[in-house]
């Protein structure tokens, strides 16, 4: 489930080759910062751009901070981020071992988020601990969520994507789907005739929940510190929250 943002398949790996360190400087100087983005994951990002997805909104507001534009980079997978050129990339989980092999740099988290059920309105189920041998939950293939949830021999059902499992919960053909909040959010706010209830996250399973921050490839300092400048004005004045929450999302604070 730790790799929740942009989907990661084994394949011809670019991570191995260094990537060439772009300083704050090298940023202000050409005047834009390279965002990775996949060009087909709303609520996330849309090559599109109708709606343009909250990590290019952050994107641009975090540029503005910086006194430069925005560059996009799409990406499929983040193993392209570095032959791509991109300098960040958003929404990546604010853990030195879950970005082990990215080696992405980590800026100070602006949200927490995790594994939550998202259930019918009519649903008995008020937690991960109601769940029971009687309940199919539908879980990401691969993900700890599935192996956490299996290892309590809950039944389960596979998807490759999240939005496969929330429509089989609408459809009543599983009775719970273990997802992000953000994608259960982005779910009612565009299905409002069927919408879904989202019950709290467990916060007793760690592997269940994470911080979000922002990823850099190989900043140097003055970048990093710039970047967590610009975040904590956008936390303070609301920008995050409003963008986040044109997307159907409330944020939660980092722990």
């Amino acid at each position: 489930m730790k790799a929740i943002v942009l989907a990661i398949v084994a394949a011809a790996i670019v991570l191995s080759e260094p990537a060439q360190a772009r300083t704050l400087d090298a940023i202000r100087a050409s005047g834009a910062i390279g965002l990775c983005a996949h060009p087909n994951s709303l609520p996330f990002a849309s090559k599109a751009g109708d709606p343009p997805g909250f990590q290019v909104e952050l994107g641009r507001a975090l540029a503005r901070e910086l006194g430069v534009s925005l560059r996009l980079d799409w990406i499929i997978t983040q193993y392209q981020m570095r032959s791509a050129g991109c300098d960040i990339l958003l929404d990546v989980i604010a853990d030195r071992e879950a970005q082990g092999e990215t080696r992405l740099r980590i800026s100070k988290p602006y949200y927490r988020t995790g594994v939550a059920l998202a259930v019918p309105s009519s649903s008995a189920l008020t937690s991960f601990k109601s769940l029971g041998e009687h309940t199919k939950v539908g879980v990401q293939v691969g993900s700890v969520a599935a192996m956490i949830i299996g290892q309590r021999r809950v039944p389960t059902s596979t998807f490759g994507f999240e939005s496969d499992s929330l429509d089989a919960v609408s459809n009543h053909e599983i009775d719970a789907a273990a997802v992000t909040p953000t994608a259960a959010s982005y779910f009612n706010l565009t299905h409002p005739d069927k919408a879904l209830r989202i019950l709290d996250r467990d916060e007793g399973v760690a592997d269940l929940n994470w911080n979000v921050a922002v990823g850099m490839i190989r900043p140097d300092d003055a970048l990093r510190e710039a970047i967590d400048g610009a975040l904590e004005r956008l936390r303070n004045d609301g920008t995050i929250e409003r963008i986040y929450g044109r997307y159907g999302i409330v944020l939660q604070t980092p722990r």
